[in-house]
């Protein structure tokens, strides 16, 4: 998984998985790979949100 995934995409990908999830969309192998997947996209999206807080908090203090 591609850590160039915009963390709009990533969040799609992992509703999408949810989403299926929820409707028990997926064989036992199947959900096993999607887990997997989801892990990672969630891993991408705090990662983005983690660097964005702290680009944002570098901002404020040279603000101040």
């Amino acid at each position: 998984m591609s850590e160039s995934i915009k963390y709009e995409e990533a969040l799609a990908q992992l509703e999408a998985i949810v989403r299926k999830m929820e409707n028990n969309e997926y064989t036992i192998d199947e959900l096993t790979v999607q887990l997997k997947t989801a892990q990672q996209l969630i891993k991408i999206c705090r990662e983005k949100l983690t660097k964005t807080e702290a680009e944002l908090l570098e901002e404020q203090a040279k603000g101040h």
